[in-house]
């Protein structure tokens, strides 16, 4: 159980640095956050683990965390800032992946120690990272779409839960399959991918109404350069 708990602790201290990242810095905190989250996310993506019986990727927790970012963007500041995050994060990942091949075609010194590990991991991110974008753009644009839809059939504050369960439950379903299908797909077993995708999406799944209850604590907050502004 040692995965399963390290895992809901690694997902609430996610929430709770991002919650940190907007009071300090704002909307630039939740910029922020969504292009160093998911830079991070596909770098974790190429550890496997053992979780809940299954077969599992790491990243799951991180990269589900962009989708709360921009669900508080969307939720305060409208569908534009939220795109505009979607496109950073996309922006953030096509520049890592190019510049990270760059840095492997430099031959290593004799001294040198990170080459192959580097080179274990980057070699593995542009297929990786592929399908990452693929399914991070669809995904992510269809979030912030549902969102807007939902707040116009369910606008109430306490229906934010409904808003941001109903936009990520869909959107992860979508981003999981697109994503395992073009990454995982014939690099492994089909039972092991098949795995993959189920637990897969049932992390991004929990930890969708595990990140919940700091949607509503982003909403209460007042960042510190808003309060600046206001006085």
């Amino acid at each position: 159980m040692f995965n399963e708990f390290l895992g809901l602790g690694f997902a609430l201290f996610n929430f709770v640095l991002l919650l940190i990242m907007y009071k300090v810095f704002g909307k630039t905190g939740l910029f922020a956050w969504v292009a160093f989250a998911t830079i991070l996310a596909n770098i974790q993506v190429t550890k496997t683990i053992e979780i809940i019986g299954l077969t599992a990727t790491l990243g799951n927790s991180l990269y589900a965390s962009t989708f709360l970012a921009t669900d508080i963007l969307n939720e305060k500041y409208g569908k534009k800032e939220a795109k505009k995050a979607v496109w950073l994060g996309f922006s953030s990942l096509l520049i890592m992946v190019i510049t990270m091949q760059f840095g492997l075609q430099f031959i290593p010194a004799e001294s040198d120690f990170a080459h192959d590990a580097l080179e274990t991991v980057f070699g593995l991110v542009p297929q990786i990272a592929i399908a990452s974008m693929i399914a991070y753009l669809l995904a992510q644009h269809i979030d912030v779409i549902v969102f807007s839809a939902l707040r116009k059939i369910f606008p109430k504050d306490n229906q934010f839960w409904i808003r941001n369960n109903g936009s990520t439950l869909l959107s992860q379903l979508i981003d999981t399959l697109i994503f395992t299908s073009i990454a995982f797909f014939g690099v492994f077993p089909f039972d092991v991918w098949i795995q993959i995708f189920i637990s897969t999406y049932v992390l991004k799944f929990i930890v969708s109404v595990l990140d919940t209850p700091f949607g509503y604590l982003a909403k209460k907050i007042t960042p510190l350069d808003e309060k600046e502004d206001a006085r």
